[in-house]
């Protein structure tokens, strides 16, 4: 498979479960053994585990072999070997201590993530390219059971809420006496 559907394969399996901060990094000039690194950032245990799992079915179902995973034990920082590619999934304290993309990073690769699946509508367009501000959609006006309105509301006025008293210290607990259940009679 042609490192650029693959890499797409893993992204989208990375998108399905809403991984955090992709990115594709190009390596064939770092080492021989892959030519993409991806790093992708999960929130918790549970989604780091999610994530890898989603990459191996997107990479099983596309036709290639099942890739190689280490780490989901821990789910703090997995690695899924897919041949060619190979992506590593962190949580974000652990992303940030070991910093790979200092390491790899040399090269980014360009890839369009696809944010329209999280975001369905998009604010449309402007003629000089700038999206439109959203407007804000009014809210309803409340009335009061008596049917005043506003007015009524406006000349409403609240008092203010009495100071919370100091809790009391706990008073000093006698000891049992010897052979007693301790059930009051």
């Amino acid at each position: 498979m042609d490192i650029r559907k693959l890499q797409r394969v893993i992204v989208d399996g990375l998108e399905d479960v809403k991984a955090q901060n992709i990115q594709v990094f190009n390596t064939e000039h770092l080492s021989p053994l892959f030519e993409r690194v991806i790093v992708a950032s999960g929130t918790s245990n549970r989604q780091t585990r999610s994530l890898a799992a989603s990459v191996r079915d997107a990479v099983k179902s596309a036709g290639e072999p099942p890739p190689r995973t280490e780490g989901e034990d821990n789910g703090e920082w997995i690695i899924v070997d897919c041949g060619q590619a190979v992506v590593h999934v962190m949580q974000p304290a652990i992303r940030e201590y070991y910093h790979l993309e200092e390491l790899w990073g040399d090269k980014p690769v360009r890839m369009k993530i696809d944010s329209q699946k999280r975001r369905p509508s998009a604010a449309p367009a402007r003629e000089d390219g700038h999206a439109q501000p959203r407007r804000a959609k009014p809210a309803p006006a409340r009335r009061s059971a008596r049917g005043g309105g506003e007015k009524a509301a406006a000349r409403k006025k609240t008092a203010p809420k009495p100071a919370k008293k100091a809790a009391r210290p706990a008073a000093p607990r006698r000891p049992r006496a010897a052979g007693s259940s301790g059930a009051r009679r």
